[in-house]
């Protein structure tokens, strides 16, 4: 068939298939000198893409799930999803603050496969809170499983990810380790010669101690990450990205580092 009758079958302007023939969506058709002739092939491939674009898919993350470029577990994961899909721009609904879920609840609330939940959790990447005797999981983990599902739909590996944040958790625990330890060393044991206070009064102070300091390390860390992580993508950026990269680049991160001051912790 040509161009024109492709478009009408397959629902999309003659613009919209050259358009996906460029972003390499779409193989070239057959030529018989100025004539291009399209096939069934091309119109199963114009519907799949369709169908996915309906479900909120970026055109990388398409491109990737055609040629084979994900693994099984990456593959299994694009399809639980399109089915399980936040709707708009990606970015999970806001939800009462104060909401309490459970693992299979998180898994619900945000579309993600419950198995992929267990298996970000067991790398450290998500860390429940404790309620009673229960791990529960807030708002905030919604908006956590939402930042990685975008860094998949950019195209990072999910066995990669998953890689790293063994790496992060382990790096975590330790600085986590010896923060508590310096609390418990300057912060919850008396200095030596001081008065006896009451033991609720004691309590009280360490209540504010936690309530005032917890924050302030969250604002420290938090800080210290942000820019150093900004460094070294400018850094790989000045190595081996082009011009017009490196001025985005810049310019994004100016925007963020003006914007630093003003996040709350």
């Amino acid at each position: 068939m040509r161009v024109e009758e492709l478009s009408s079958r397959a629902g999309v302007s003659v613009d919209t298939i050259r358009y996906y023939q460029t972003k390499g969506l779409l193989d070239p058709p057959r030529r018989e000198g100025r004539v291009a002739w399209y096939g069934d092939d091309h119109l199963r491939r114009i519907r799949r893409i369709r169908a996915l674009r309906s479900r909120g898919f970026t055109l990388a993350t398409i491109v990737r799930l055609l040629e084979g470029e994900l693994d099984g577990e990456d593959a299994a994961l694009v399809e639980e999803l399109s089915r399980n899909r936040w709707t708009g721009s990606g970015a999970p609904p806001t939800g009462d603050p104060d909401q309490l879920y459970t693992l299979a609840q998180l898994a619900e609330r945000t579309g993600v496969p419950l198995p992929l939940l267990k298996a970000v959790e067991a790398e450290g990447l998500l860390v429940p809170r404790r309620v009673g005797a229960e791990d529960r999981y807030t708002e905030e983990d919604v908006a956590a499983a939402g930042a990685g599902l975008a860094l998949l739909e950019w195209g990072v590996p999910l066995s990669d990810l998953l890689a790293l944040a063994r790496r992060h958790h382990a790096a975590t625990q330790e600085v986590a380790r010896q923060a508590v330890v310096l609390f418990s060393t300057h912060v919850r044991r008396r200095p030596a010669g001081t008065d006896p206070v009451p033991a609720e009064a004691e309590t009280d102070r360490l209540a504010t101690a936690f309530r005032e300091l917890l924050p302030a390390v969250h604002t420290l860390v938090a800080h210290h990450f942000t820019r150093t992580l900004l460094k070294a993508a400018i850094d790989h950026i000045e190595l081996v990205g082009s011009e017009a990269e490196r001025r985005l680049v810049f310019e994004e991160a100016g925007r963020i580092l003006a914007s630093d001051a003003s996040v709350e912790p």
